[in-house]
């Protein structure tokens, strides 16, 4: 299903229902396909709501707009238009920034903030020479199949690995070129004290596209209340690669939460 925010069609996944929703985000050249395994054992429970971020995925793509305030701007505006209220925030990678910098505005309804390797809210530690190299095979197939193998660590289905795949290569050129030039690049560290909820981070051991080392330097830091969790033998696409194990963790910290009442 799409919804217009923002002057923008955002594709989102749907399943489940329930008083709580889980606000699923993908990472940087995926899209919501990534949380189906998550959902679907999580669809019984709570409701689930996948979102392809702009120019990601079957979304829209401006030529603006791709700051990690607007597309923070963006979940903000759809949480409203899905008339969604009590939700547990969850971004991995990319939208782990987004997903702080929405935090950090304490909207309405938001229970906890859960993160998946995220980008952390300073300048992510990618390479000039690896970023250059990232914007020049954009497109090109057997670059996506080179990133596929550099950021995935446990076998995969071949379905899911065409999957990872075409996603990379349906990711606009636009948001492409703007999350490696601008969005990864920004700091946004002052606005997290603002951040009222408990953070849970997880990450995989041998995560080669953001080390593990990330976030106990460039993230908690910056948090009031979070943990870090580890799972081994692990890369960075936990969703697609360890799906079970990213449930279990989702299970265990939504039902450890306590509700904070809507303001």
């Amino acid at each position: 299903m799409h919804y217009s925010v923002n002057n923008t069609q955002l594709h989102v996944l749907e399943a489940g229902s329930g008083p709580l929703t889980l606000v699923l985000l993908h990472y940087f050249g995926g899209s919501a396909l990534e949380w189906q395994s998550v959902m679907a054992q999580l669809a019984g429970q709570y409701r689930c709501v996948a979102v392809d971020l702009r120019g990601h995925g079957d979304s829209s793509s401006p030529k603006t707009g791709y700051s990690v305030a607007d597309m923070a701007d963006d979940i903000q505006a759809l949480i409203r238009a899905m008339a969604i209220q009590n939700f547990v925030l969850i971004g991995h990678s990319m939208s782990g920034k987004v997903a702080l910098e929405l935090a950090s505005r304490q909207p309405a309804g938001l229970q906890l903030l859960l993160l998946v390797s995220p980008s952390p809210p300073v300048p992510e530690p990618i390479s000039d020479a690896d970023r250059q190299e990232m914007l020049e095979t954009h497109g090109q197939q057997t670059a996506a199949e080179e990133t596929l193998a550099k950021i995935t660590v446990k076998p995969l289905s071949e379905s899911a690995k065409a999957q990872i795949i075409a996603d990379n290569l349906r990711t606009s050129e636009t948001a492409w070129n703007a999350w490696l030039t601008l969005g990864s690049k920004e700091t946004i560290s002052a606005r997290m004290h603002s951040i009222n909820v408990p953070v849970h981070i997880i990450v995989g051991m041998d995560d080669k596209a953001l080390s593990p080392d990330v976030q106990p330097e460039m993230t908690l830091p910056y948090l009031n209340d979070a943990t870090l969790e580890r799972v081994d033998g692990a890369g960075h696409l936990l969703p697609w690669e360890t799906p079970d194990e990213l449930t279990t963790f989702i299970r265990k910290r939504v039902a450890a939460m306590v509700p904070i009442p809507l303001h």
